[in-house]
């Protein structure tokens, strides 16, 4: 009998947690009506299981229920953010501030916004996975429309200080987004501790279904985005479109499901596996150790070994990822890697391994050998 295959790319996308999935199926079959159908029992009914999820998301993350805008994903949920908050800026507002290591739905928003007369400066990332707040601080003047710096990195996992971001950002009134993503399985969530004034969720990242996500938008946000699409005027005229209800309350029910406990555990075993692997392998090289980082994100290089051979190595029994899927099947260094100094040799070294709620000890155990046997072949 063929193994299973040990799953540690949690960080491209999480299994969905049977709890989760229970209620999808349920919901689907209770609810089909469409939630926006005022005139009947079946709409309204559907209707209520999509509040319910907005309020359970607006309440994990220290939200009004009026500040969730549900799209399609993280992807859409940037693109109101960042290409969305640019448009709606007043016109004397005409550059946007990105970090250098942004997920590519953020740079590609931000790219998007040049033919339309904005310009784009990045905001240097230091050698330890964190952004350079004396350089933002620098950046910043009263013609700056949007700032996106992402709470934890995609790839390498680092936690950014985005309070800090926002206290650098708020005195010249810009329009504050981050790309949250990452971030429910990395910390605590309090959007007005932090203060921004947009944050984009995906529900595929924290044990939720595929398809649905969302995006924080603060009541007291300098402006409001603009739409970016147009139809029926649902969610606040923000995003038209009928509501996916059982993805919905699927996401929901999982933000629900998140807890310190939980880091901790994924935390530990993030830790027996890097340790496991440095007795194999000695010359193993983990990246922003130093950094608070994701707690299941283990991303490190061996020297001299390309990630691209060593994950195909490994298939398919143990399923890691070199960079990220955003950028699966593009050849070139990560410029996560780059942005951190790293030569372009070095950073087709870089392999990130991420565990989650269902990663066991003994497979933590059995991936350290075979990764290693991996590298050495």
């Amino acid at each position: 009998m063929t193994p299973s295959p040990i799953y540690l790319d949690y960080q491209a996308s999480t299994p969905i947690d049977p709890r989760v999935s229970e209620l999808v199926t349920s919901v689907s079959v209770a609810s089909f009506a469409n939630p926006h159908a005022e005139d009947h029992a079946g709409g309204w009914s559907a209707a209520s299981v999509v509040e319910q999820a907005r309020s359970r998301i607006a309440t994990a993350i220290g939200a009004a229920d009026g500040e969730i805008v549900f799209t399609s994903g993280a992807t859409e949920a940037d693109n109101l953010g960042v290409l969305g908050a640019a448009l709606g800026a007043p016109p004397y507002r005409r550059r946007i501030l990105i970090s250098a290591f942004e997920h590519k739905a953020v740079l590609e928003c931000a790219r998007a916004c040049e033919p339309l007369g904005f310009t784009v400066d990045m905001i240097p990332i230091l050698p330890t996975g964190l952004v350079d707040l004396d350089r933002l601080e620098d950046l910043m003047g009263e013609d700056v429309a949007v700032v996106s710096v992402m709470a934890v990195n995609n790839e390498i996992g680092t936690i950014q200080p985005i309070a800090e971001v926002v206290a650098r950002a708020e005195p010249f009134g810009a329009f504050v987004h981050t790309d949250a993503t990452q971030a429910p399985l990395a910390m605590d969530l309090d959007m007005l501790d932090w203060g921004v004034d947009a944050a984009s969720f995906s529900s595929h990242k924290l044990y939720g279904p595929k398809g649905v996500g969302a995006l924080y938008l603060s009541s007291t946000a300098p402006w409001r985005p603009r739409p970016l699409m147009f139809g029926g005027g649902q969610e606040g005229g923000l995003r038209p479109g009928t509501l996916p209800t059982p993805l919905c309350a699927g996401f929901g029910l999982a933000m629900t499901l998140l807890s310190k406990e939980e880091r901790s555990t994924v935390e530990s075993l993030r830790e027996r596996l890097a340790h496991e692997l440095i007795q194999r392998l000695p010359d193993l090289v983990i990246t922003c150790e130093a950094a608070p980082r994701h707690p299941g994100c283990l991303h490190l290089r061996l020297p001299g070994r390309d990630a691209k051979d060593w994950v195909t190595r490994l298939q398919p029994t143990v399923q890691v990822a070199a960079g990220s899927a955003c950028t699966s099947g593009v050849m070139h260094g990560s410029h996560v890697l780059m942005s951190l100094g790293w030569s372009a040799d070095a950073a087709h070294e870089g392999l990130r391994l991420s565990l989650g709620r269902f990663t066991t000890v003994a497979e933590v155990r059995t991936a350290a050998g075979l990764i290693a046997a991996a590298a050495r072949a």
